[in-house]
Order: structure tokens, then C-alpha cells, then sequence
């Protein structure tokens, strides 16, 4: 994809000769104070209407300091992130920012949220309240595209922490290379005899499942093994992942190897501990089983599963580092970082077991009769 070409910040002069009026006109109603009741409704909505047309937002803290900067680095999560504990998901992120902000000589703004409910959004009342800082690290699961998007447009620095793509150009983002990672994954299963290597994907499409869809593939396409579309099926509830199920699957499909991809929530994890505790199906000696990353509130008391581990605190910290680049240059061109994930040896996979020819199986996963 070609960038979209780099133009220049729109200023309130700018606004002022788009909206028609004078230049005092448009720093009243930008700055939001009480003097803004003076203005006419219709005047004020013109003003907002081409502040919005040519991507302006006001940074009321840099405008005032030398140079343009305040030394103000903002944080924005699109659902809350605030860690019970050291073993929450989001606690690694939010310590890799907190570390390497103060690394960088930077103090740190946390946004959470431009009104009183559940539905977070950068833009409130048409204005992009993230310019209040330098530039900003953007963090979650659950984003609001079109917003990442206007960012792009309007040229305001920021890194994703994760993959992700929008219309209209380009995000700088770091991210886990869960294409090489799954990839990986699939090396070690053919090396240890494994042929027939049941993928086991969660229902979203977003960035993290098409890169591990894709990391599949490759390691197929590395380790010579025929890719079977059979052997993909989608996760829809981890709550489906029951030993009489992942029973049927291993016997009609002729599998040896499993790949799950874990979920945001504890159900996976659940689950997980459910098939352990059961002689259905046991791992590694009748199947073998490795995650696609980290199991949600894992501790070093639950079952130590095979997986790759997501570089969280490293990913996070390159961020802010990559931000502060970005910050740095005078016309920065979007930067898009892999960090490479780290593989954890576990208990669940070994030799591969000769299994019976593949029978064929309902859509529900058991044997037809």
C-alpha cells in the first residue's frame, strides 16, 4: 500500500478562513472554556464542522512550551485494562509502557475514557483528546477502526501495541510475530512424527487469527505435509472443547496434534483443566496439544501446556520506543515492528501415535454413522 502523501498541520488560521470567520472566533470555541458561550450555536458548529474537515485538534499543553513539546506521552485503552494482578494479561503491557516512558525521559497520561459509558472513543464532541500529549501508545482488543483511521489522517503519532490494518493508510504498530511462531510450532510437531495436525481457531477474523492462520499454513508448507481444510475447524465456545468432542475429531480426522488458540477470557483455560483431569483423552500420550500462545491467568500451579509465549513487557516498550522515534522526525513515516515470541517446551507433546484411517465426521464433530 502506497502512504498517503504528508501535508502539513492544519492550523486555526486554517479553520478560520474555512469556517468564514475570524481567527479569536476559532480559538474561543476550540479552547472550550466559558468565554466559548459567547459564541453563536451555528457559529460554533461551522467552526467544529472545519476543524473536523481539515483534521485539527488543539494541543492546549505543547502550544505553550517552547518548541511544540510537553514531554507528555499518552496511554489510550479501548476497554479497560487496569490488571488485579501480576497475572492479568493487560500487566505486562501497561509495565513495559510505564518503564520505557521513563526510560525515554517522558511522563506518562493514562486515557480512559471521554464520557460515562462503556463505549470509549478518542474523538468526544468531534475533537481528538489525545493531543493533549506528544503522541500516544494505543492498546486492546476491542478498537473502533474508523478512529484509527482518522488518526492516520490527521497525521497524529501513535503505535498500536498488536497488528492492525485500517483503510486509507498505513499504522505503525508493534506486534508478536505469530506467523513465525505458529509456524514454529507446526516445525516441531512434523519433526517429533506428527502428519495430520488439527488447527483449532477462535471465531474472530482480526490481525492475531489470520497471522496465526497463516503461520499454520506456512509451517505445513515448510514441513512438506498436505494442508487438509478438514483439519481447521473454528472455535467457536472453548466450552465445545470437551473430551468427547476433541475424541471425535482426533479419531475421524486421523489426527495425531492439536493447535488451539486461546481466548481473552478464563473458558479456555477451563477447559483445559477439565481435559487434563480426564483418561479420554491424555496428553501427550494419546494426542498431543500445544497452545497458540499464553493460556488467560495461567499460574506455575496449573498444567504447564506447550505454547509460545507473547514478548507483552518487550512489545510495549518498543512502542513507546518507536513512538518517540516517530516523534524525533520531521516528516515520520509510518514503522511496523515484529517481536519475536518465545517457545515454552511444556508437557503436552511428544512421538506421534499411529492412528486408525480418518473416517468422516458430522458438522458437530462426531462420527457419521
Amino acid at each position: 500500500m502506497v502512504p498517503p502523501e504528508r501535508r502539513r498541520r492544519s492550523t486555526q488560521r486554517d479553520i478560520a478562513q474555512r469556517a468564514g470567520v475570524s481567527q479569536a472566533t476559532v480559538s474561543l470555541v476550540i479552547s472550550g472554556g466559558a468565554t466559548s458561550a459567547q459564541i453563536a450555536e451555528p457559529t460554533r458548529r461551522a467552526v467544529l464542522a472545519a476543524a473536523e474537515e481539515l483534521g485539527y485538534a488543539a494541543n492546549v499543553a505543547a502550544r505553550s512550551l517552547k518548541g511544540g513539546r510537553n514531554r507528555l506521552l499518552g496511554l489510550y485503552t479501548f476497554e479497560s485494562v487496569f490488571p488485579t494482578d501480576q497475572r492479568d494479561f493487560y500487566y505486562p503491557f501497561l509495565l513495559g509502557v510505564e518503564e520505557e516512558t521513563a526510560r525515554q525521559g517522558y511522563d506518562l497520561l493514562l486515557f480512559c475514557s471521554g464520557a460515562a459509558r462503556a463505549e470509549r472513543s478518542i474523538y468526544a464532541g468531534g475533537t481528538n483528546r489525545l493531543k493533549i500529549a506528544d503522541g500516544c501508545v494505543l492498546l486492546g482488543r476491542n478498537v473502533r477502526r474508523e478512529e484509527l483511521s482518522a488518526l492516520v489522517r490527521e497525521d497524529f503519532p501513535v503505535v498500536f501495541v498488536g497488528r492492525r490494518e485500517v483503510d486509507g493508510g498505513e499504522l505503525s504498530y508493534v506486534a508478536a510475530d505469530y506467523v513465525a511462531a505458529t509456524a514454529a510450532l507446526v516445525a516441531q510437531l512434523a519433526r517429533l512424527g506428527h502428519r495430520r495436525i488439527l488447527y483449532l481457531r477462535a471465531q474472530e477474523d482480526g490481525e492475531p487469527t489470520r497471522d496465526r492462520a497463516e503461520g499454520y499454513r506456512r509451517g505445513l508448507a515448510e514441513a512438506g505435509l498436505a494442508q487438509d481444510e478438514a483439519l481447521v475447524r473454528v472455535l467457536t465456545d472453548p466450552a465445545e472443547l470437551t473430551a468427547e468432542r476433541l475424541a471425535g475429531w482426533i479419531d475421524g480426522l486421523g489426527s495425531t496434534a492439536v493447535l488451539v488458540e486461546p481466548t481473552e477470557d478464563a473458558r479456555l483455560t477451563g477447559a483445559l483443566a477439565v481435559l487434563a483431569d480426564t483418561e479420554r483423552v491424555r496428553f501427550p500420550a494419546d494426542c498431543s496439544l500445544a497452545l497458540l500462545g499464553d493460556p488467560p491467568g495461567w499460574t506455575p500451579e496449573a498444567r504447564d501446556w506447550t505454547r509460545f509465549s507473547l514478548p507483552r513487557a518487550r512489545m510495549a516498550g518498543e512502542a513507546v520506543r518507536v513512538l518517540v522515534e516517530l516523534l524525533d522526525q520531521d516528516t515520520p513515516e509510518p514503522r511496523r515492528l515484529t517481536v519475536p515470541c518465545a517457545f515454552v517446551p511444556g508437557d503436552s507433546i511428544g512421538p506421534a501415535r499411529t492412528r486408525p484411517v480418518p473416517f468422516p465426521l458430522r458438522p458437530d464433530g462426531r462420527p457419521k454413522p
